[in-house]
């Protein structure tokens, strides 16, 4: 894949892109080209755009914590992969609950609930109506650090927290994004599907996030509660999209269930299905629902299609070779927690009226967790996640998606009918 080039600057609308934002539908960000989007975060936020001249290219928003907003791998006028929340933006009202601009990946911090929530005060029932995000994650602005001339972006600050059980947190964060190549698609996934992925024909684009957090306060205490890095990436929803999560196969008397179902209530059937090789989960944003799979179950990857579109999603990230020796937090709602320190490594996310009856946006998400040490003062830790969208013929994608994921896609197309 060619050289990235690094782009810093507020983008100049044309009339003809602004007159075609308009049309666009607000929540939805698949209606809209990458250059749309593009134009429309410039004219609301600073922006920093990592592109090659291959067609790759992503933008970055530092004032809206460091986030991954969207990514094209066909240029100015190629499809808009990440969900953009064109409404909460123009509103410029924050949301204490959750300032919910979009982002294809954004960094927060675990857990959600249980006995050391970050979302809950203490003696707070944990439902929505008491679910706020804290501002470190919510409103905090980070610093560009990087050069210009640098080919990657990255970005600083510094965020103080509390949990329920009152223990405070000191931190250091660090965020780097760069633009993936050729070599590093081998690396992820092997010659056979680097090779599929360079065919004449195929449009690539992938990036990495690193994420690292330096604990500045007194040692942590894992009677009060630890923390660890939580990777959330939003995409656009459709009809014929759906989730694959790969799970590592045999019996539950020694691996426990395959999938966690249950974060929202139950995962009507018709939404959730299971093969001998993957978990297949409905990402339509018409029901709000979300599933896990556990240290025992896990694959470092997760993927999605877009049969729409044509667009094969696959989400890497780093993993300790057997999470099973490490703690992992338990990110459900409610008290008492019988397990706060087992939890789910990968998530899946779709959205959908919650029981206030609002939405927050046409879309779905794609999770990684990283483990949760017991820092010491000084001590940092690390969590890397992969984006790459592949748009390309179908026979194509069919043979990526079995080389990467194992799964075939004519078996997932089924299961949407």
């Amino acid at each position: 894949m060619s050289r990235p080039v690094r782009f810093t600057a507020l983008v100049c609308c044309l009339l003809g892109v602004m007159a075609a934002m308009a049309r666009a539908e607000n929540t939805k960000g698949n209606r809209m080209s990458y250059a749309e989007v593009r134009a429309f975060l410039a004219k609301h936020t600073r922006i920093v755009e990592l592109a090659n001249d291959a067609g790759a290219r992503v933008v970055i928003a530092p004032e809206m914590q460091g986030r991954v907003m969207t990514s094209t791998c066909g240029g100015s006028d190629g499809h808009s992969f990440g969900f953009v929340n064109r409404k909460y933006i123009e509103a410029g009202k924050l949301d204490l609950h959750m300032a919910n601009p979009g982002a294809e990946d954004r960094m927060w911090l675990c857990p959600e609930g249980g006995p050391f929530s970050l979302w809950f005060k203490p003696g707070a029932k944990q439902v929505i109506k008491n679910w706020f995000t804290p501002p470190a994650l919510n409103v905090a602005a980070w610093q560009v650090v990087s050069k210009p001339s640098d080919p990657d972006v990255r970005m600083a600050t510094h965020m103080k927290l509390e949990n329920t059980s009152a223990a405070t947190f000191e931190l250091d964060a660090r965020r780097q994004v760069r633009l993936l190549a050729a070599n590093d698609f081998r690396e992820l996934f092997g010659e056979d599907a680097a090779a599929k992925m360079s065919q004449d024909g195929v449009k690539v684009v992938g990036y990495e996030t690193a994420n690292q957090v330096t604990h500045r306060g007194p040692d942590f205490d894992k009677q009060k509660g630890l923390i660890s890095i939580w990777i959330l990436g939003m995409m656009n929803a459709g009809p014929r999209t759906m989730i694959i999560v790969p799970y590592k196969p045999g019996p539950e008397s020694e691996l426990g269930p395959v999938v966690k179902s249950d974060y929202f209530g139950v995962v009507p059937a018709e939404r959730l299905r299971m093969t001998s090789e993957a978990v297949l989960f409905r990402a339509d944003a018409k029901y709000r629902s979300k599933i896990g799979v556990s240290q025992r179950r896990v694959r470092n990857v997760v993927g999605s299609i877009d049969f729409d579109a044509g667009v094969l999603t696959l989400v890497h990230f780093s993993m300790p070779l057997d999470p099973t020796k490490h703690i992992y937090l338990n990110n459900m709602w409610g008290l008492p927690q019988a397990d706060p320190y087992h939890g789910d490594v990968v998530n899946a996310y779709n959205d959908g009226p919650n029981d206030l009856g609002a939405q927050m946006g046409s879309f779905y998400e794609i999770e990684s967790i990283s483990p949760a040490p017991i820092l010491k003062s000084g001590e940092s830790l690390t969590h890397r996640q992969q984006t790459i969208h592949v748009q390309a013929a179908p026979a194509i994608l069919r043979a990526l998606a079995k080389d990467v994921l194992g799964v075939d896609l004519e078996h997932v197309k089924a299961a949407l009918q």
